[in-house]
């Protein structure tokens, strides 16, 4: 039985169906559900259509790459997240690609393009669990994130 928000007023039951569980199945993600919502993803609006997302995604299927990602989580993540077969990490582009200046909607963009990621998720049958605890430093070294792309 799928678990709906109980809201103050009618709203798609799309977003009724999304929640963040603390506890994960081992199965594996398929790869087409996994090109699906990160081609959701790609199709969310942008200020000047600069799209100033990037995604590091891992999964149990590549070990050296989840593990390089599960290492940067804070340990209480890591205790509820050991059996998540899928990590992303999104990134935002803090610069125009275009001339180089600041990008104030960066991280707003990043946002809608997550959210559509994650609808689209929901509306494939998975569940996710977005998360902030990680150590944005070790992230940043490990991955080789410059300074115009935040975490």
């Amino acid at each position: 039985m799928e678990k709906l928000a109980e809201t103050q007023t009618p709203i798609h039951d799309l977003i009724r169906r999304r929640w963040s569980p603390r506890a994960f199945s081992e199965r594996p993600v398929e790869p087409d559900k996994l090109r699906s919502v990160l081609e959701a993803a790609r199709w969310a609006p942008s200020s000047r259509n600069e799209q100033p997302w990037a995604y590091l995604v891992a999964t149990r299927e590549d070990p050296e790459s989840y593990e390089r990602l599960f290492g940067v989580l804070m340990e209480t993540n890591r205790a509820w997240a050991q059996k998540v077969p899928v990590l992303i990490l999104t990134l935002a582009h803090t610069q125009l690609a275009k001339d180089g200046t600041p990008n104030r909607h960066g991280f707003y963009d990043l946002g809608q393009a997550t959210s559509n990621l994650l609808l689209q998720a929901t509306s494939l049958g998975l569940v996710t669990h977005q998360m902030g605890g990680f150590d944005v430093e070790a992230a940043r070294q490990r991955f080789r994130v410059p300074q115009a792309g935040n975490l």
